[in-house]
Formats: structure tokens, C-alpha cells, sequence
């Protein structure tokens, strides 16, 4: 092999087993000649033999590997023999098989020594690098990388090209690699650096400026991203440097990068001037966020004056991390350029801008370029749909929540009211029973708040005259106030009527009255002034629109502590006060803002801190053309009755005290838990039913749909629907149900007898 121009070794066979089996079939075969015994003899013929057969697969087995290996490498000569890189052939164990002429000039390795040790005067720790290449090619099949090496790099490959077998192929990069000039002899600092960062090779001018040959970039350049063109700044031997940094693509994945002196020029005159007149608000900032020029438009929006310089978080907050983070994401080119909504510190109010950040690069220096755009109206508008979004879901839950309520003190009341009937006042549980009966009132009056404020009460509107509701109103309104506040009304000429509830109105005047005094402990004065109002054009505040026409105007003003105005916007939320812990739920304002708005009118607030607040409440004038006044509702006494009454309700505790409510009043009641049940028991043709009283909401089939389909073959039962839910959700289809009713939830058990009597 050493004839082909290289070094050749064969890897020898271990003779030891062969000549054991020799020795055997030898033994064996004395045995078969000198021995008398007949088995003896055929058992040791049988035995040479075999061991004779396995002598010759053994040595068929080698010759055949001998003649696979000099047929590879045979290929390998004529594959690399003549390659200017050095080459080499291995076993598994690095031991060199095969080197091709290159490498015996290049290294001088004698056959058989392994490649770490042909390799360890070429670069630093050969043995790692070698051992991660070759089982990454046991793996994949190939590996490559670049070594640092004393005359520039090398770029070691290997290729798996049997079980047992590696190519290696070394290319070396001499130190002058720039088409032809010699990096050496360049005046320009310069270095040729892998992908990875690692610095191959630095001239001498590099080497001079920067004290040393470093092993990486991020060890000369601050900057963790290079961009061709630009201005950086190098970690030279005497302190920072200012350069600007030209970079080539170079052979084998290579970065030559060359460092050029930064160019003394100054802006261009015309190029300010038109930065300076852009109708758009433009701002520069260097990468650590020092402002460096603003526009005239900028300065404007931010209040600068000319020359002012400021940085970056003292202008605007609200990001949620960082400013420098965000700065240098931009000037990294880490994240693409996005907006951001942030709040300008310097300006009074709540006053919010757009802010797009783009990178920017000018006279080699990069920077950011900072568009501002005013967003104080966006931020407005996404505040009130938030506003409106959580006024919306708390209304939603107090909905829910006041039907369950209602259901719970239905049952609560109503069994007291069964107690009450069996006792005496002269009994010792009358007072207990009678303080159960009032608790569970104010618990229905707590949850006829939550629906106003939900706006999913029943209402009963009817025409009204305002001075006669105020005037009746007034008696109730000096008890309330007290003796150190004085109470004065004043009734405007020509009102007209209004069309409200008449109940939900006076709750509403009684809460607002009932709040001015609270924000009186030493006394004042409270006016309860009405006012006839004509709006020729709409009227916007608040975030409402109230349409142009005619209006009754109610004022409620006092002369108490008044209201902060960062808790203006929010006293109208369900639990939200100012009064101490235990000295208010909150829900008054939310329920007077529930009926006005149930009722088709609106309610502002106005007040000054120490000078007192004033509510305004306004109606739109009701003329009631065409329109039938209401009857009026005679007063029923109820007696005892007669009659069948199918009573569906799937809460068994309300289903309970309902059936023995109408029971104790002489009705035959019968019970049914769900709609379901009652069709089925109706399906009987001889019963006689004369009111059905159901359950609007209940599992399975509602109310509405049962009864319509009841009543198909029994058109002249009576109908009673009870809910803990307002009459509206009801309306639609209890206005297709003929002789209908509703009654809400929680009543009591006159209530419900009244009602089927009525």
C-alpha cells in the first residue's frame, strides 16, 4: 500500500482461536486412529470433523473480510489518494487504517498510531472534538465543524462508510484568505469569524487595536447584533473605540469583518428642515432612550419646548415591563416593531398616546424613530366598554342570584305567615315569629334592590302628576331627614304627566334624600326642586344621550361634604360606597340608576368637595294620547273559597307552602313537581281544574309552553304565573295566554290567595 503513496495497515487476525481449533481436530484425530473402542473412535471422528468444517469457515470468514477491505480501500485510494486536504481512513477505535499522501507530508503520522495523536500538535483538545464528531456520524451518518488551529481553521468532516470504518477529510484556511491581497498586509482591522461567533482569525491591525486575538465576538463588540454599515462601538486595548463595521460574506459559512473609521459629517439642512415641519408628531431616541430631537408637531402633543431634551420612561408610562427592554427588543431587531398605548407623564390628566417604535439607521448610527399618535379617545371608549361589559355581568348575577333569593323567601315567609296564623299575639313565639316575618321583608327589599339595579324588576307604570307624588311624598321625606336638616320643596308650573311606577319612583327620591342627610352629620339643608325642561337639540354628558323633547326635571340638591370626583364615575356601581363599614350596602344609587334607566329616563350627579352635591333626574312628558288610563284596582277581602287549583312548582319548598296557603283558604288543590307531571295528570278527561297556578322557569318544559298546550283542550282554566324573574322576561308570552296573570316571588299567603280569588 505504502507503493500507492501511502501508508497502509491491515488489522490482524487474532490466530489464537484458529489454533486451538487445529490443536482440537489434530487431538481428535489421534484418538479416531489409536483408540480400539469402535464409539470412541467414531465419536472422535465425528468431532475432527467438525471442528475441521469450522477451521475452514473461520479462515473463508477472513479471507472474505481481507478481500472487502482491499476492494474499500482500494476505492478510498482512488477516492482521495491524490486530495490536497489530508485524509484519513479509521476503525472504531480512531486507529489510523489509511492516510493519503497529504496527510503523511502534513502531520508525519505512522500506520497504526490513532488520529487524536496525529492531530494533538494542530489544535487544542483534538480527542473531544474528534470523539463528538464521529458519533455524530455513527448517528446521522456524517459531522462536520471548524477548529481553531495555529495557522488559521480547519474544517474536520468525517463520513461513516462502513460498520466499523471512518472517513476523515481535513480543510485548512490559511490565515490569508482575502482574494489574494493578504489579510496581513491590510491597514483596515480585520477578522474572519464562524456562525457561531467564534473569532478564526484576526489580522494585524486587529490584533494592535484590540491588544490580544480574542476568542470571540461578543468579546470585542458590545452590541449583540451586528448589522453591515452601522456604527458600533469596539472593546479596544486603550478603552471603547467608535467604528463603523463593513461585513462580507466569506468561504465555508465564514464572516470577514472589517472595521472602517466613522465619518465626520453633519446633517443635512434641508433633511431637519423637513423632519421639523412633518404634521405628523415624530421623535428620535438613541438605544438606552434618551430623547434625541422631536418635531415641531411632538413637542406640541408632549409640551416640550425647543432644545428640551427628556428620556423615554420620564415621557411616557403604562407599559407593563420595562421601557429599556422594549427599547432594545426595537434596537436589536429581537421583536418587530409594534404599538403601544401609553400614558404621557408630563402632560395633566389622563391624557394617553399611541406610541410605534421603528429602528433606524443614520450616518451608521442606529436609533429609534418614536410615532405618536393621541389615543386618549380610544382609551376612553375601550374604558366605558370595559365599564359597560362588568356592569352588564354584575347585573346578569344579580339577576340570577335574585330569583334564587326570592324562591328562599317565599318559602321562609310563607311558612311564618303559617305560624302566625296558629298563634295568638299573646303567644311567646308571636314576637320571634313576627321579627322572622319583618327579617325576611328587608331580605326581599334587599333583593328588589339588586333587580333595579339589574333592571329585570316588574314594573307597573302608570300616568303620573309629579307635584301630587312629591307633595304626598313629602311627609315620609321630613321623617326621614331628621330634626337638624330641613327639607324644602319647590314645584315647577306646567310639568305634565310622567309615566313610571309609582312605588320605584318614590324609592328612588327616598334614596337620594336619604343620602344627602348621610352626607350631613351637622346638619344642612336638602331642596327638592321640579322643573318643566324642553331640550331643542340632543343633550350628550356622562356617556349619555338624552333625546331632544320635553322633560319633567327633578333636583335633589344638598349642601353636605360632596363627593370626590376621582369616585364620581362609580358611584352608580352595585356595592360601591363612600359611608363606613356597616353603615350602607352600596346599593342605593345602583338601584335609583336601575329604575331611571327601567323607567326610559336618565339621572346625573354633579358635586364639589365641601360645597355638596346635586342629582338630576329627568322624564320624558308622557301626554297619554290614545291611551286608556288603567282601572283602578279594587281592594280585595279575602274569604274562603271553592274551586280545583293545579299548582306546578318544582321547588318543593315553595310547592308545600303554596298548596297548604290555598288549602287552609278552602281550595282542592293539586300538586304537581314539573310541567310534565301536570299534562300527564290532566290527560284524565274527568277532572275538573278552574285555575292552573305554574312556575314560569322550571327543568324541562317551562310554564308558558305547558299551559299553552293545557289549555288547547281546556280553553277556560284561569292562569296565575309566579317567578322570582321579572313580569318582562314573561310578557311575549303571557300577552298570547288568555286570562293570565303574574305574580311575583316572594309573596305571601294573602298574595296568593288574593290572587286566585281575584
Amino acid at each position: 500500500m505504502a507503493g500507492l503513496g501511502g501508508a497502509v495497515t491491515g488489522k490482524r487476525q487474532n490466530l489464537a482461536p484458529v489454533l486451538l481449533l487445529l490443536a482440537v481436530v489434530l487431538g481428535a484425530a489421534v484418538v479416531s486412529v489409536v483408540s480400539t473402542d469402535v464409539m470412541l473412535r467414531l465419536g472422535a471422528t465425528i468431532a475432527a470433523m467438525t471442528m475441521g468444517v469450522l477451521v475452514l469457515g473461520l479462515r473463508l470468514r477472513t479471507y472474505l473480510e481481507r478481500r472487502r477491505d482491499g476492494v474499500r480501500l482500494a476505492q478510498i485510494v482512488a477516492l482521495v489518494g491524490k486530495d490536497a486536504a489530508p485524509c484519513y481512513m479509521t476503525d472504531r477505535h480512531g486507529q489510523i487504517l489509511y492516510q493519503n499522501d497529504t496527510a503523511l507530508a502534513r502531520f508525519k503520522a505512522d500506520a497504526g498510531t490513532s488520529l487524536v495523536s496525529a492531530l494533538n500538535q494542530h489544535f487544542a483538545s483534538p480527542s473531544s472534538v474528534l470523539y463528538r464528531l464521529q458519533n455524530r456520524a455513527a448517528h446521522v451518518g456524517f459531522g462536520r465543524e471548524d477548529v481553531v488551529t495555529r495557522r488559521g481553521h480547519t474544517r474536520l468532516a468525517v463520513h461513516q462508510i462502513a460498520e466499523d470504518r471512518f472517513l476523515w477529510r481535513l480543510e485548512e484556511f490559511q490565515d490569508r484568505s482575502t482574494a489574494g491581497r493578504g489579510a496581513e498586509s491590510l491597514s483596515l482591522p480585520m477578522l474572519t469569524a464562524n456562525k457561531a461567533g467564534v473569532v478564526l482569525f484576526t489580522n494585524e491591525a486587529m490584533r494592535r487595536l484590540l491588544g490580544g486575538r480574542p476568542k470571540r465576538l461578543d468579546r470585542i463588540f458590545t452590541t449583540p447584533v451586528l448589522h453591515s454599515g452601522e456604527e458600533v462601538e469596539v472593546s479596544a486595548a486603550e478603552g471603547p473605540v467608535r467604528a463603523v463595521l463593513a461585513e462580507v460574506e466569506g468561504p465555508g459559512e465564514r464572516r470577514e469583518i472589517y472595521l472602517l473609521p466613522v465619518a465626520q459629517s453633519s446633517v443635512h439642512v434641508n433633511t431637519m428642515a423637513d423632519f421639523e415641519q412633518v404634521p405628523v408628531p415624530l421623535a428620535k431616541f438613541a438605544p438606552d432612550g434618551t430623547m434625541i430631537l422631536a418635531n415641531a408637531a411632538a413637542r406640541g402633543l408632549l409640551k416640550l419646548e425647543v432644545g428640551q431634551s427628556e428620556v423615554f420612561h420620564s415621557l411616557f408610562e403604562g407599559l407593563g415591563r420595562p421601557v429599556a427592554d422594549w427599547l432594545d427588543d426595537i434596537a436589536s431587531e429581537r421583536s418587530p416593531s409594534r404599538s403601544e398605548v401609553l400614558r404621557a407623564r408630563l402632560l395633566e390628566g389622563e391624557v394617553f398616546l399611541q406610541v410605534t417604535l421603528r429602528r433606524i439607521v443614520e450616518q451608521g448610527r442606529p436609533g429609534i424613530l418614536a410615532v405618536l399618535q393621541d389615543a386618549t379617545a380610544l382609551k376612553t371608549l375601550e374604558a366605558q366598554f370595559v365599564q359597560s361589559q362588568k356592569m352588564q355581568a354584575i347585573g346578569q348575577l344579580a339577576g340570577g342570584v335574585a330569583h334564587d333569593f326570592n324562591n328562599l323567601l317565599t318559602a321562609i315567609s310563607g311558612h311564618c305567615d303559617l305560624l302566625l296564623l296558629r298563634h295568638e299575639r299573646e303567644h311567646p313565639d308571636y314576637a320571634d315569629l313576627v321579627q322572622i316575618h319583618q327579617n325576611a321583608n328587608r331580605a326581599a327589599a334587599l333583593v328588589g334592590q339588586l333587580l333595579a339595579f339589574s333592571r329585570k324588576q316588574t314594573l307597573k307604570p302608570e300616568r303620573l302628576d309629579l307635584q301630587d307624588v312629591l307633595s304626598d311624598l313629602a311627609h315620609l321625606l321630613n321623617r326621614l331627614v331628621g330634626e337638624r336638616i330641613r327639607l324644602q320643596l319647590s314645584h315647577g308650573a306646567g310639568l305634565g304627566a310622567i309615566r313610571a311606577d309609582r312605588r320605584q319612583l318614590e324609592q328612588v327620591l327616598m334614596n337620594l334624600v336619604v343620602n344627602a342627610r348621610d352626607a350631613m352629620p351637622g346638619g344642612g339643608t336638602i331642596r327638592l326642586e321640579s322643573e318643566a325642561v324642553t331640550l331643542p337639540e340632543p343633550m350628550t354628558r356622562d356617556r349619555a344621550t338624552v333625546p331632544a323633547g320635553d322633560y319633567a326635571l327633578i333636583r335633589v340638591r344638598d349642601t353636605g361634604t360632596g363627593i370626590p370626583e376621582d369616585r364620581l364615575q362609580k358611584i352608580f356601581e352595585p356595592f360601591f360606597t363612600t359611608k363606613k363599614v356597616g353603615e350602607g350596602t352600596g346599593l342605593g344609587l345602583s338601584t335609583a340608576y336601575g329604575i331611571m334607566k327601567q323607567s326610559g329616563g336618565f339621572i346625573f350627579v354633579d358635586s364639589t368637595e365641601g360645597v355638596g352635591s346635586l342629582f338630576q333626574l329627568y322624564f320624558p312628558i308622557h301626554d297619554g294620547q290614545g291611551e286608556v288610563d288603567a282601572p283602578v284596582a279594587r281592594k280585595i277581602v279575602v274569604r274562603q273559597g271553592e274551586g280545583v287549583v293545579l299548582l306546578v312548582e318544582d321547588e318543593a319548598p315553595v310547592r308545600a307552602f303554596a298548596s297548604r296557603a290555598l288549602r287552609l283558604r278552602g281550595y282542592t288543590v293539586l300538586e304537581a313537581e314539573n310541567a310534565e307531571e301536570a299534562l300527564k295528570a290532566l290527560e284524565d278527561p274527568t277532572l275538573s281544574v278552574d285555575v292552573f297556578v305554574t312556575d314560569v322557569v322550571m327543568p324541562g318544559m317551562d310554564g308558558p309552553s305547558w299551559v299553552r298546550k293545557a289549555l288547547v283542550d281546556r280553553p277556560n282554566v284561569k292562569v296565575i304565573f309566579v317567578s322570582g324573574y321579572a313580569e318582562d322576561a314573561l310578557s311575549e308570552n303571557q300577552a298570547r295566554i288568555p286570562n293570565s296573570v303574574f305574580l311575583p316571588k316572594p309573596f305571601s299567603l294573602n298574595d296568593l290567595a288574593a290572587t286566585v280569588q281575584g
